[in-house]
């Protein structure tokens, strides 16, 4: 079975399913952590409350940030990645992203965990087809990161965006946990 015929019909990690159709050998990696993290956001969607969103812990990032955040960083890294600069809508959503991670939590009113889950899926959707659309001539390629034009590969980018979900997706699943045990939600 391929990762991308049903890649929440597993138990089995993203990688454990096989390749991901079409996407090249050397980009397989980003594939397998873009569809893990999906699939774990989207449990942990399924089941926290929407009103604790931006319920932050001993200070920490929301859970709502986080999932702003994952969503975000895919978009803006993919796009570097494809060698384009940041659209005025793009720098607005980053600023949604910092106003949520505001120490009053942001403004939650209205935004369903399912709902952010559903723009992360949507986004590693579009991330999986980038994937497949670069060449293996291309991963190598330099790229500019940002108005500074920070030097990076599509690669260093593509792994970047993997890595970076990863990491916070750890960081929110810890947050929810503790957020919902607080509440009564169990752990």
């Amino acid at each position: 079975m391929s990762a991308s015929a049903s890649p929440r019909s597993s138990a089995l990690e993203a990688w454990q399913r096989g390749p991901v159709d079409g996407v090249p050998a050397g980009l397989q990696h980003v594939a397998h952590s873009l569809i893990q993290t999906r699939d774990e956001v989207t449990a942990i969607a399924d089941v926290f409350p929407s009103s604790l969103l931006g319920a932050r812990p001993a200070g920490v990032a929301s859970v709502g940030f986080h999932l702003r955040h994952i969503t975000g960083v895919l978009d803006r890294l993919f796009t570097y990645a494809r060698g384009e600069q940041l659209t005025d809508a793009q720098r607005a959503a980053l600023g949604a992203e910092k106003a949520a991670s505001a120490p009053d939590g942001g403004s939650w009113d209205g935004v369903s965990a399912s709902g952010l889950a559903r723009d992360f899926s949507d986004q590693v959707d579009g991330a999986l087809e980038q994937l497949r659309a670069t060449p293996d001539s291309e991963i190598t390629a330099p790229r500019g990161v940002g108005r500074a034009q920070l030097p990076s590969t599509v690669l260093g980018l593509l792994s970047h965006a993997a890595e970076h979900t990863q990491r916070h997706l750890g960081q929110m699943l810890v947050t929810a946990r503790v957020v919902m045990a607080e509440d009564g939600g169990g752990a």
